[in-house]
């Protein structure tokens, strides 16, 4: 049986940010291309490993259609990053941390934020087809990198890192990720 193709979602501590945005694009991508086609995952660049998402998370992400069950934050390492055909980073710092760990990640790698903007960008007609989920992603990374130059990179320093802050810092959270998600599902969910 052969390995789904995989878009990896990276913040720091893999309880807050990322795997929301893994359960939310799981979900999208399996609404549009069907269960274990493409897989999401996400890891955290000092992940707290083992742990469960963090509670106000897993209830924003319910809040927003998502199920935090079963979740398990892991590190990120070179071999997660090599194993993923979509990187999509929650800061440009995150960014970079991916891209020191496997600089041939660099033309697959995102902010979520620049993703958004770049994929949104690609005119219809130049977006990749699906009967092959891998050229696909790899279709996505391409032409979102061709946007560089008409879009620009986006002002977002990146998603908000709530963990141990404010339940105003969640809230904004929570207003970034719906403000991001129908670009992303649009993005990867294009059959």
């Amino acid at each position: 049986m052969s390995v789904a193709p995989t878009v990896l979602v990276v913040c720091t501590g893999n309880v807050c940010r990322s795997p929301m945005l893994e359960r939310l694009l799981q979900r999208e991508v399996d609404a549009a291309h069907g269960p274990g086609v493409v897989a999401v995952r996400s890891a955290g660049t000092r992940a707290l490993v083992g742990s469960a998402m963090d509670e106000r998370s897993a209830r924003l992400l319910r809040r927003l259609g998502g199920d935090p069950e079963g979740f398990a934050a892991r590190l990120l390492t070179e071999q997660v990053v090599a194993a993923s055909d979509l990187v999509l980073t929650a800061t440009p710092e995150h960014r970079s941390d991916v891209v020191r760990l496997d600089p041939r990640a660099l033309r697959r790698t995102f902010t979520v934020h620049e993703f958004a903007a770049l994929a949104d960008a690609v005119p219809a007609h130049e977006r990749p087809r699906w009967e092959d989920p891998a050229e696909a992603l790899a279709g996505l990374a391409r032409s979102a990198r061709a946007q560089r130059g008409a879009v620009g990179r986006p002002s977002s320093t990146g998603l908000v890192d709530p963990y141990r802050r404010p339940d105003e810092v969640y809230a904004a959270l929570k207003q970034q990720v719906r403000e991001v998600l129908p670009a992303l599902a649009r993005a990867l969910g294009q059959g």
